[in-house]
């Protein structure tokens, strides 16, 4: 049986995790409290969903981070932006079966990739808050990914995720996380300088503004200089597994 690479994360800090915000009607009166199980349900399934189905480069699974109430007020969703932020979630993900106050609920940060996925139902307008959600954040300048089933669901359905919308929030998260992982990284340009071809030249500004990377440029010479010096580590590359004819399984390798 082939040897499994274990998953290390080589990038300098944590990698990112996905937060789910269940939002809620918050008016009380039997109002809120008729759906805080339905809505809190439904984050549960998209969590198990995305730690279950997906994981990063190295190899790592997606790790969910849930809000610990539903959210149905400004401070209910400024305790679970404390709780993202103490966490490492990089990526958010609200979702909700039912009317709420979108402003109140909306998540504010600027920088973290965001959707929301409103609960094609049979009781509730979960494709009213959802509109209603995406126009404030359209307002703001706070992008939004929308998610929405094609089918009607029953109310007794809440935990089951449909393949139309399994596909959007797998895709959704998949490229939120990219964004998440690279932002605060570095890109390594080797080459390009001592090349001379102005077409391989890295746009540092869309790395830096865009994407929130930092780009470094390293002349191609400084490839022949760590082979032959040998500045490299060792360890680890005797420790890359090995084809059965004892072969390095990366390709075109000469260091």
């Amino acid at each position: 049986m082939a040897s499994q690479v274990p998953c290390v994360n080589r990038l300098v800090g944590s990698l990112p995790k996905v937060g789910i915000r269940p939002a809620i009607d918050g008016r009380r009166s039997g109002v809120r409290e008729s759906l805080e199980g339905q809505t809190m349900g439904m984050a549960k399934a998209v969590a198990k969903l995305i730690s279950e189905s997906l994981r990063h480069p190295c190899g790592a699974p997606v790790e969910c981070v849930i809000a610990d109430t539903c959210i149905g007020g400004v401070a209910e969703a400024a305790q679970t932006a404390a709780k993202f932020e103490r966490e490492g979630v990089g990526v958010s993900l609200t979702v909700s079966p039912c009317w709420c106050y979108g402003s109140e609920t909306m998540d504010m940060d600027p920088l973290i990739p965001k959707a929301v996925w409103g609960f094609n139902g049979t009781e509730r307008p979960g494709a009213v808050y959802l509109a209603a959600v995406l126009a404030g954040h359209n307002q703001k300048g706070l992008p939004a990914f929308s998610i929405y089933g094609r089918d009607v669901q029953d109310k007794g359905q809440i935990n089951e995720v449909p393949a139309d919308v399994r596909q959007k929030i797998l895709s959704f998260v998949r490229a939120g996380l990219a964004v998440a992982t690279m932002r605060g990284k570095s890109y390594l340009s080797l080459g390009n300088v001592s090349m001379g071809i102005a077409g391989s030249l890295v746009n540092h500004d869309f790395f830096e503004r865009y994407l929130g990377m930092r780009v470094e440029t390293v002349e191609s010479v400084e490839f022949v200089c760590r082979i032959e010096q040998k500045i490299y580590d060792k360890a680890e590359y005797l420790s890359f597994p090995k084809t059965p004819s004892g072969n390095d399984t990366r390709q075109n390798s000469d260091a």
